[in-house]
């Protein structure tokens, strides 16, 4: 098994909303705010090459919005997905599973395109997309608060292409995905986000979708406006950031500009970053 990162290009959010309660003479530091107090953020997925499969967690925020939406998130950098894919001696063609750890449209954006006629097509034509059913109808009928995060053209034709798949979580995981160990599901941020735990190298990997967005989340106050139950977010970043402390996981952090893994360790003030990293490294 090879397991890369892949850059799909950079946005930025207000500070405020990505550091919630925390005020800004501290998360400030950490992440510096322009002039319209907006930060940069990476928009980084996964690409895991196992035998016959070729999965790819979550696919950026694709480039099929108009000039009025990306102006609001000042879309910017080289990267694109196609590019990343392509770096690597891939196409969209070669992904036979796409596994999107949730449906705000910074993540699976880039699942659809839309053609020069003004329609919209997978992205990936031959691969089973994978989300679950409590989560898919949470999108789908979403509550005014994350309304804008559910975007139909990223969702609804995933579900008419027919090549949607919906995980169990009290099941084990289907066949095309045992590349993956283990899913963490977690309803902070939104209901059911999915965590994927992957045994690579003789560590664990985890890609932590927005459960941490970036490093300077490690702190359990550092909980983002966004969340939809941020005392439930606060309680499973501690379960997860203990167990990887005490397994030594490596964290892949699919917002952070500038980090792109880390590890953690208890300290005196709790679980901290131990190290950073590049997955590559490993």
């Amino acid at each position: 098994m090879t397991v890369h990162t892949l850059n799909t290009g950079l946005f930025k959010l207000d500070g405020g909303a990505m550091f919630g309660v925390v005020p800004k003479s501290m998360w400030h530091k950490l992440n510096p705010a322009d002039d319209n107090n907006m930060c940069t953020w990476a928009m980084r997925c996964l690409l895991i090459e196992d035998g016959n499969r070729l999965i790819l967690v979550d696919t950026g925020i694709g480039d099929k919005q108009d000039q009025k939406f990306r102006g609001h998130f000042y879309l910017h950098g080289d990267d694109t997905l196609e590019n990343s894919l392509r770096q690597l001696g891939f196409t969209s063609s070669d992904i036979t599973d796409v596994f999107l750890t949730h449906l705000h449209f910074d993540h699976c954006g880039g699942a659809v395109v839309r053609t020069p006629d003004d329609k919209l097509q997978l992205a990936f034509s031959n691969a089973t997309y994978w989300s679950n059913q409590n989560h898919w109808d949470w999108a789908v009928t979403p509550n005014p608060r994350e309304k804008a995060s559910f975007l139909k053209e990223n969702i609804l034709p995933i579900q008419e292409s027919g090549q949607l798949r919906f995980l169990d979580p009290a099941t084990q995981l289907p066949g095309e995905l045992t590349s993956l160990r283990e899913i963490i599901f977690a309803d902070g941020h939104t209901e059911k986000m999915m965590v994927p735990l992957i045994d690579y190298k003789g560590r664990t990997l985890a890609f932590m979708a927005d459960l941490l967005p970036s490093a300077a989340h490690v702190p359990l106050p550092y909980v983002m406006s966004y969340d939809m139950r941020p005392l439930v977010t606060l309680d499973e970043k501690e379960r997860v950031l203990r167990r990887a402390a005490d397994e030594n996981w490596v964290l892949v952090l699919e917002h952070d500009a500038h980090t792109e893994c880390i590890t953690v360790q208890h300290t005196e003030k709790g679980v901290r970053v131990a190290e950073t990293l590049k997955l590559a490294d490993l």
